[in-house]
């Protein structure tokens, strides 16, 4: 027998409920709306027993709803675009993004369940655009309207904007109309079309006589602008206000933060300033908060080296160490492998610096130069918070390593990163830091070694038959390829001929026999040929079979792994 529906709460009981308001705020309210004859929500808020934006986000709770700040957002140009602001005005709603491959709108309104006004806005919209409703309240959304309908918000028209107009670089230090001013909107619209672009990072870098803007797009940089170098004081201006900066300093390097929404999520930029002999060099790393975390059963690599992340995973205890340079995606790679471990039964901490994405569920710690914190503090202290995991961001030093290694032989499993070149040059990285042989030997899980490459565009990719080279460099036990892939260009990846990254991985599982050798500080041939005797896969090995597959071209992955044992040098 079906149980029967519970009625969902009046809104007024559910303020109540989240502790928003008091039950005798709540009787006066009810007896100045039987007064007035106006919403209750608007009522509380005229009477100043709540804000606008914590009404927005308890009605949006009530309603299961998804809500948006419009006063943290900027808009998608595109969006604008699609909504006339006459029309907008009229049904008092805001395009905040349109995503372009889905076909959707998503748009700001203060009654989501107003269905007349949704069909209303899909009949103004190009046929096949659905939208997708966001809950926003009255006020910001009038004041979003106004804020952002008239302006160009493109960087073509507004560079357009300042360069045929009249332009003064201190007027966006002022309070008032700032997003009248092109500057603001040019930050703006560099923020949001980096993050369209897929950018990981911003870089701005003044030159003797301009400005440059480079992307990189995909692990490579590529300049997307040159400005004339007058406009700089007013745009790092900007970028320090948003950051939270310091605006006068312009000697000392500075770090900041920023938090947006953009093209519908959140997301936060980590910003540094340096000086140079030409101005204040300013790159912005972008942290997607939707992109952060990829599940391990979604990860593009192999069911074989997912089975070996798993097996390792299944040890109670000991030491798991992801290797490679910095941006080779070892981060992500862990954070993969704590969300698959992550559960009720587990209490998985982790002492990073800094945090870049939080995680539901996990103790995430950020390393802090104020108390004088680092990693090896850290770890003693986390061990006193009974962890059953514990995820330390780098081992840079001894004093790190060993109480890494500490945490392992107690009962704990352990995670961390180090720079190596390979996953067998762990071994010598640690033994150079000040960490024992007796204590290598037995407490390592597996050691990962990792490096990511541009991955080939599927929609331009151009089939050719191998040159004597590459033929040299494909020879294995597997018969030849008939053709392998190479780099196209077409619109799809901006005339890149790659659109994306993928991982290239070597898994070293740890067992008795290896485990001796390493005890035994024997050389590191010695360790090669016996793991290589075990099935152990080199970077050399994963990149030939990702260009088999035609995942990735040759040039692209001499990029980042070592030819030469293929070519017998």
């Amino acid at each position: 027998m079906n149980s029967p529906i519970q009625p969902r709460k009046r809104i007024g009981d559910q303020l109540i409920d989240s502790g928003v308001i008091s039950a005798d705020q709540l009787s006066i309210a009810i007896l100045e709306q039987k007064r007035s004859g106006e919403r209750l929500g608007a009522v509380l808020v005229q009477l100043g027993f709540l804000t606008e934006s914590v009404l927005k986000e308890a009605l949006g709770e009530h309603l299961g709803q998804d809500s948006v700040n419009l006063r943290e957002v900027i808009p998608d140009s595109d969006a604008i675009k699609l909504i006339d602001k006459s029309l907008a005005v009229k049904l008092k709603v805001m395009p905040v993004s349109y995503i372009i491959d889905q076909k959707k709108l998503l748009l700001a309104m203060p009654d989501t369940f107003d269905i007349l006004t949704i069909d209303r806005v899909t009949a103004a919209l190009p046929e096949g655009v659905h939208v997708e409703p966001l809950l926003a309240s009255e006020q910001e959304v009038m004041f979003a309207i106004d804020h952002f309908y008239g302006f160009e918000l493109s960087i073509d028209g507004i560079l357009h904007e300042i360069e045929t107009g009249e332009f003064d670089v201190r007027s966006s230090e002022q309070e008032g109309k700032e997003y009248s001013h092109p500057t603001v909107r040019l930050v703006d619209a560099f923020l949001t079309d980096a993050v369209k672009q897929d950018a990981s990072d911003i870089h701005f870098e003044p030159e003797e006589g301009f400005l440059r803007v480079r992307y990189r797009i995909d692990g490579v940089l590529r300049q997307v602008r040159s400005l004339h170098k007058k406009y700089w004081p007013a745009i790092v201006v900007r970028l320090k206000v948003l950051a939270g900066m310091n605006i006068a300093e312009v000697r000392a390097p500075q770090d900041g933060h920023i938090s947006l929404k953009i093209t519908g999520h959140p997301i936060d930029f980590r910003i540094a300033s340096q000086p140079t002999l030409h101005g204040e060099n300013v790159v912005l790393r972008i942290l997607d908060r939707s992109k952060a975390i990829v599940p391990l059963d979604e990860l593009d690599i192999s069911d074989y080296q997912r089975n070996m992340f798993k097996l390792m995973m299944a040890r109670p205890e000991g030491l798991i160490l992801v290797t490679g340079p910095t941006g080779s995606g070892k981060t992500t790679t862990l954070y993969s492998l704590l969300n698959y471990l992550n559960d009720e039964s587990v209490n998985i901490m982790t002492l990073e610096d800094p945090v870049e994405y939080p995680i539901p569920m996990i103790r995430q710690s950020s390393l802090n130069s104020a108390v004088k914190m680092d990693f090896a503090g850290g770890i003693r202290s986390l061990m006193r918070q009974d962890p059953d995991i514990i995820l330390v961001g780098e081992m840079r030093d001894g004093d790190t390593a060993n109480m890494g290694f500490r945490a392992a032989m107690t009962g704990h499993q352990v995670f961390s990163t180090l720079h190596t070149n390979s996953a067998l040059g762990a071994f010598l990285r640690l033994r150079d830091i000040g960490v024992a042989s007796s204590m290598l030997a037995g407490n390592i899980i597996g050691v990962v070694g990792q490096r990511l490459v541009r991955k080939l565009c599927r929609h331009c990719r151009v089939a050719k038959a191998p040159s004597e080279l590459e033929i040299q460099l494909l020879d294995s036990t597997e018969p030849l390829p008939e053709h392998i892939y190479h780099a196209g260009g077409c619109d799809k990846c901006g005339q890149r001929g790659y659109k994306g990254r993928i991982a290239l991985l070597e898994i070293l599982k740890m067992d008795d026999d290896l485990d001796e050798l390493v005890a035994q500080q024997a050389p590191l041939r010695e360790l090669s040929e016996l793991a290589t005797a075990k099935g152990f896969l080199r970077l050399v090995d994963d990149a030939i079979a990702r260009v088999r597959s035609g995942d990735t071209t040759i040039d692209e992955v001499s990029r980042v792994v070592d030819f030469s044992s293929r070519l017998g040098m």
